[in-house]
């Protein structure tokens, strides 16, 4: 009964905060591409050009900042162990490690060694998107601080630059400014940081000014990234947290399974003790 007593009232207090997240997810790998390219998306994400493509969001709820943005990816499966492994730690610390590239194959050099090396980097996500409000208002997203602190300080040196780094014919992702140290690069920080499961989201950037009700939000984005090959789904997130973090109905509705079974058997034994006492 004790367990019930804690239980129920975490699950409905964690409920109601999961239901106080607001979260505007806008699906558009299909969408983005025009009609007569559908039959061979493939063939149009792979054929140079602008990609641009342009989407209006309706904002349901009052949104206060800050507004977290994420790209969400469906069917990629970041915990492939090949995948994983692909990448030298080494490497991205230190300077003097810039050859330490033997766990990187097939993106290990191109003439000279690759900085940072391997699939997970090679694969970086390159969709970019531009935000305004009312058609009128720019909105500018933060991407300072989008990277875990001990990621930045501890697991990317401040001295290691990217070297010739996505230089080969075939390319998988963004670009890196080689002036710019990988410490500083949060967008490849947040995506070396691989996901458990094949539907994820990362953090884009932060939206630092409130969202009103029914405000349309234009989205310019460049529709780069190639999903298509593997049948992948892109969407484009937009959320508030609380203090629970993201919207999360699952923890509340586990406290309060758990809590309503214990209930639920404290009861019965109660009744059956009442009826048959020893």
């Amino acid at each position: 009964m004790l367990v019930a007593i804690v239980f129920i009232p975490i699950g409905v207090a964690t409920l109601f905060a999961s239901r106080d997240v607001v979260e505007i997810v806008d699906r558009y790998e299909t969408d983005c591409i025009p009609a007569s390219s559908r039959s061979d998306k493939v063939k149009y994400i792979q054929t140079e050009g602008s990609k641009t493509c342009s989407r209006n969001l309706t904002v349901p709820k009052h949104m206060k900042q800050p507004i977290y943005v994420y790209y969400q990816l469906d069917n990629f499966y970041q915990n492939h162990r090949r995948y994983v492994k692909s990448r030298s730690d080494k490497q991205l610390k230190d300077p003097k490690s810039e050859s330490v590239v033997d766990d990187c194959k097939p993106e290990d050099k191109n003439g000279a060694p690759i900085v940072p090396c391997g699939l997970i980097a090679w694969s970086l996500f390159n969709d970019t998107y531009t935000f305004s409000r009312n058609q009128s208002e720019p909105l500018m997203v933060n991407k300072k601080g989008i990277a875990w602190k001990s990621d930045r300080e501890h697991k990317f040196g401040k001295n290691v630059f990217p070297k010739n780094f996505q230089n080969s014919t075939l390319k998988g992702g963004a670009t890196l400014n080689a002036s710019i140290p990988l410490s500083e690069q949060e967008d490849l920080i947040v995506w070396m940081r691989t996901a458990a499961l094949p539907t994820f989201r990362k953090l884009y950037g932060k939206i630092e000014v409130d969202l009103q009700q029914n405000d349309v939000i234009h989205v310019s984005l460049e529709n780069n990234y190639n999903t298509y090959s593997f049948n992948g789904k892109k969407k484009l997130v937009l959320s508030t947290t609380s203090w629970i973090g993201g919207r999360n109905d699952f923890l509340g509705i586990a406290y309060l399974t758990v809590g309503g079974l214990c209930f639920f058997l404290a009861m019965a034994f109660t009744i059956v003790y009442l009826v048959k006492p020893r």
